[in-house]
C-alpha cells in the first residue's frame, strides 16, 4: 500500500486532535484515500507531555527543522500559530518541495499573498481550512463548490468567544466583564482575550475568505475592525424590543468593482437565520448570483473540529499526490495571474440604518437639539425612545434611524457629544438589513 508521509509542527490542541484521527480513524482514512497517512515526524518543545495519544518510537522531536528538512515528508501540517516562526517554517517546507496545511489564520492574514506566490512558484500546495471556521468548509465552499458562481456577499459568525460573551449577556442580563469571566472559566475565552473581543481574530479570517471570494490580494490592513467590549445589557435588552439581536458579524461585500470589509457589532433582525446562532458556535451566509442565498454552521474552534478540517485538506493533497499530478485547484480559487488589487471601501462610504445610544439630562428642549443636529446632517430618526432611569448623570435615550452615511453619522455624534447635556459617551451600533 502507497504511504505517505506526514509532518506535524505543533502538538498542541489541533495538533493532538490531528494525530488523534490519524490514529483512531486510520481505517476509515484508508478506505477513502487508498494510501495510508503515516505520521512520520512531530515537532513540538514539549515532547515528555501525556497527550492522551500513543505516538510511535522516535516520532516526536523538539527540533522543527527535522520536519520541514526530512526528503522523506511529503506533507507538512503547521499548528504553531504566531507570525514568525511559523512563517520561516512553512516557507522553509515549501522551499523544500513540501505541501503545507496550515490553521494560522494571523499568519495567512498578514503574509498570506507572498505565501501562496511561494507555494505557486514551486508548484506546491497550500492549504488552509482550519484558518477559517473550525469544522465548516467554508473555504471548499467558496473555492470549489461555488466556482460557478459571483460571490455578491459574506456574512458570518466567526468567533466563539464573542458569541459566547454576547449570548451570555442576551439570555442571562449580565455584564460584559461577568460573560468574559464566564468564557474564561469555560475556556471559551484566553487570559488575555483582546484578539477575540476586540474583533481582530474576526478580521483575520474575513481577510482570507474575502480573497477567495474575489480573487482580490489580501489585505488586513484595510478592514474595519471594532470589537464587543462596549456592549452592554442595556443595549441587547432595547435591540430585543424591537426584533433585534445582536453579534459581532464580519461583513464583506462586492459592488461596482470595490468591496466592503468590516468587523463589528450589528444588529440583526430575528428572521435572519444568524441570530438563532448561540453559544460558541460560528456560522456564514454566503450569496451567489446563481445559488442566492446559503449557510454554513459548526463548531469554529476546538481540538476535534479544527482537526476534522485539517485532515480534510490533508486528503485533498494526499489524493493530489496519488495521482501524480500538481494541485489541481489554485490556491484562493482563482488563476495565480488573475488575483488582483481590489480597492476596499471606506468605512465613511458604508449606507445603513443606525441604533444610537445617548445619556442625557432630563431638561426640556434637549431632544430637540438632538434631533436638529442630526438633521442637518441627513440623519432621519425612525424612533426614539426614553426610559425613566439615571444613568452616568442623566437618563438613556434610545434611538433608531433610517439609512444614513456612516460619515454624516459620525459626525453628528461629535457634534452631540459636545452638547452640555450630554453625559456620556454615545453608543452606535449599526443595523444590518437585508437591503443594506
Amino acid at each position: 500500500m502507497k504511504v505517505i508521509n506526514i509532518g506535524l509542527l505543533g502538538v498542541g490542541t489541533v495538533g493532538t486532535g490531528i494525530a488523534k484521527i490519524m490514529i483512531d480513524n486510520e481505517a476509515l482514512i484508508v478506505s477513502r484515500l487508498g494510501a495510508k497517512l503515516n505520521l512520520k515526524k512531530a515537532a513540538d518543545l514539549d515532547v515528555a507531555r501525556d497527550r492522551g495519544v500513543s505516538f510511535g518510537k522516535g516520532v516526536l522531536t523538539t527540533n522543527p527543522l527535522d520536519v520541514v528538512n526530512d526528503p522523506e515528508i511529503d506533507i507538512v501540517l503547521e499548528m504553531i500559530g504566531g507570525v514568525t516562526i511559523a512563517k520561516d517554517l512553512i516557507l522553509q517546507a515549501i522551499a523544500n518541495g513540501k505541501h503545507v496545511v496550515t490553521a494560522n489564520k494571523a499568519l495567512i492574514a498578514s503574509h498570506g499573498n507572498m505565501i501562496f506566490n511561494a507555494a505557486a512558484d514551486k508548484g506546491v500546495a497550500i492549504a488552509f481550512e482550519p484558518s477559517v471556521g473550525g469544522c465548516m468548509p467554508i473555504i471548499k465552499t467558496l473555492r470549489e463548490s461555488l466556482v460557478g458562481n459571483h460571490i455578491l456577499s459574506i456574512a458570518g459568525i466567526l468567533n466563539g468567544t464573542c458569541n459566547y460573551i454576547l449570548t451570555k449577556i442576551t439570555s442571562e442580563g449580565v455584564s460584559f466583564d461577568v460573560a468574559l469571566a464566564g468564557a474564561q472559566a469555560e475556556g471559551f475565552a484566553e487570559a488575555d482575550p483582546a484578539l477575540d473581543i476586540e474583533g481582530f481574530d474576526t478580521a483575520h479570517k474575513l481577510a482570507i475568505l474575502s480573497s477567495i471570494a474575489y480573487g482580490m490580494e489580501i489585505s488586513f490592513k484595510d478592514i474595519y475592525i471594532e470589537g464587543i467590549s462596549h456592549i452592554t445589557p442595556m443595549d441587547i435588552e432595547f435591540a430585543g424590543q424591537y426584533g433585534y439581536k445582536i453579534k459581532l458579524l464580519a461583513i464583506t461585500k462586492y459592488a461596482d468593482d470595490t468591496v466592503e470589509a468590516r468587523v463589528h457589532p450589528a444588529m440583526i433582525p430575528f428572521s435572519n437565520p444568524l441570530s438563532s446562532v448561540n453559544g460558541s458556535l460560528n456560522a456564514v451566509t454566503i450569496t451567489g448570483d446563481a445559488v442566492g442565498d446559503m449557510m454554513l454552521y459548526g463548531y469554529g474552534a476546538g481540538m476535534l473540529p479544527t482537526a476534522s478540517a485539517a485532515v480534510s485538506d490533508m486528503v485533498d493533497i494526499a489524493r493530489s499526490i496519488l495521482a501524480g499530478s500538481s494541485p489541481v485547484i489554485p490556491i484562493r480559487s482563482f488563476q495565480t495571474d488573475r488575483i488582483r488589487k481590489i480597492p476596499v471601501r471606506p468605512m465613511d462610504e458604508l449606507i445603513s440604518h443606525y441604533y444610537i445610544r445617548l445619556t442625557a439630562l432630563d431638561r426640556p428642549g434637549v431632544l430637540s437639539k438632538i434631533a436638529g443636529i442630526l438633521g442637518d446632517h441627513d440623519i432621519s430618526i425612525k424612533s426614539v425612545h426614553q426610559i425613566d432611569q439615571k444613568l452616568k448623570g442623566g437618563v438613556p435615550i434610545f434611538m433608531l434611524t433610517h439609512q444614513a452615511k456612516e460619515a454624516e453619522v459620525q459626525k453628528a455624534l461629535t457634534k452631540i457629544s459636545s452638547l452640555d447635556v450630554i453625559t456620556d459617551k454615545p453608543m452606535l451600533i449599526r443595523i444590518e438589513e437585508k437591503n443594506n
